[in-house]
């Protein structure tokens, strides 16, 4: 049996998914209890009165085209945060099955995994070797019932890309035996190649992307969960129908047109100069002690005292993000990359000691 199959909750494999409308759109749709008029300031193209195509075929192909796959292996989702929960009631029992992640790393894998009752077992990021994933230790953490395996790449909230050959190591070992699942959030900042290249090569190899980020589409929610055609059948068994409001597939099909990628990706090359200036006047900060190496539009700082570093950005009427609950980051803030004069106001606020 399909390793994809065999991994996953049999009561899903065997799951009848509820039936939704039939997609007719030349049709006059009298077959889904909509109302037949649309509301007074509707700006849709197709009516916020119809329920959306479950999974757009049109956005599939451009979301298909944008991260090179096929369109068989593309699922859109509400964000990539659906797709973590897909993927933990595909594959977790509760009380059963596990997730392995390496932290400090994004938070929703283990909040997906403790909703569906199932354990985290963490390995830690080598902070000597800049949040550098131990190869040898992940595996030696690795069991049978550890279903899911989350490597972030670029990693949030260090800002580093995970290493290239260590993935492709982990993904040998582990193909067929747990799913590998690749967060590439961020990758766009880095420069770097997607590894949805590697989805021929690794059977239980799972990619997540987003529009979120560097196509600034936070707002609308539009994810991607890429990997092998049988494992996208079985996450469109539990996604929910109508999961993706038409307002969303709109904005996503205008973002995702040639000229919009031309003008995002030039906004994308701007921000990461913005990057390195903030960069350079968070260093001149007497309460900043490292800036780490970031491949992300984000830097993660360590602070001589990140309380302060709070309470004047706060003041200023600015938020950065606090680490210090993480026992990894004891002294650490995160902040995303503003616009200049954005920058020059954090700047200005943590300039005095």
């Amino acid at each position: 049996m399909n390793s994809l199959i065999s991994l996953a909750r049999p009561e899903i494999v065997t799951l009848k998914p509820y039936a939704h409308a039939v997609w007719l759109p030349s049709h006059t749709r009298l077959h889904a209890n909509e109302a037949p008029w649309r509301p007074t300031r509707d700006g849709t193209r197709v009516g916020l009165n119809r329920y959306p195509e479950t999974q757009p075929q049109a956005l599939i192909e451009r979301l298909a085209s944008l991260y090179d796959v096929s369109s068989a292996q593309v699922l859109a989702t509400r964000g990539a945060d659906e797709a973590i929960d897909l993927l933990s009631r595909i594959y977790l029992r509760a009380g059963v099955d596990a997730i392995l992640q390496c932290s400090p790393t994004f938070g929703m894998y283990q909040v997906a995994a403790r909703i569906q009752g199932a354990e985290v077992i963490e390995v830690p990021l080598t902070r000597a070797r800049g949040w550098g994933v131990d190869v040898q230790a992940l595996l030696a953490a690795w069991r049978p019932g550890v279903k899911l395996v989350y490597l972030c790449s670029p990693n949030n909230p260090t800002g580093n890309l995970l290493d290239y050959a260590a993935l492709e190591h982990i993904c040998t070992v582990l193909d067929g035996k747990a799913i590998v699942v690749i967060d590439e959030a961020y990758i766009e900042w880095s420069g770097a190649a997607s590894l949805a290249r590697w989805l021929g090569r690794f059977q239980s190899l799972a990619i997540l992307r987003t529009l979120s980020k560097a196509h600034a589409l936070a707002g609308a929610r539009l994810g991607a969960l890429l990997a092998a055609p049988e494992l996208i059948q079985l996450a469109k068994r539990v996604i929910p129908p109508y999961a993706l409001s038409q307002p969303t597939i709109e904005a996503a099909l205008s973002a995702l047109e040639p000229t919009e990628l031309r003008v995002s990706q030039t906004r994308l090359q701007a921000l990461l100069v913005e990057k390195d200036y903030l960069r350079r006047g968070l260093a001149s900060s007497p309460l900043v002690e490292k800036i780490w190496r970031s491949d992300t539009n984000f830097l993660l700082i360590d602070c001589s005292d990140a309380e302060r570093f709070m309470n004047y950005s706060i003041a200023g009427g600015l938020i950065v993000r606090d680490l210090r609950a993480n026992c990894a980051l004891p002294r650490s803030l995160r902040v995303s990359v503003g616009s200049r004069a954005e920058n020059d106001a954090l700047i200005a606020c943590v300039a005095r000691s």
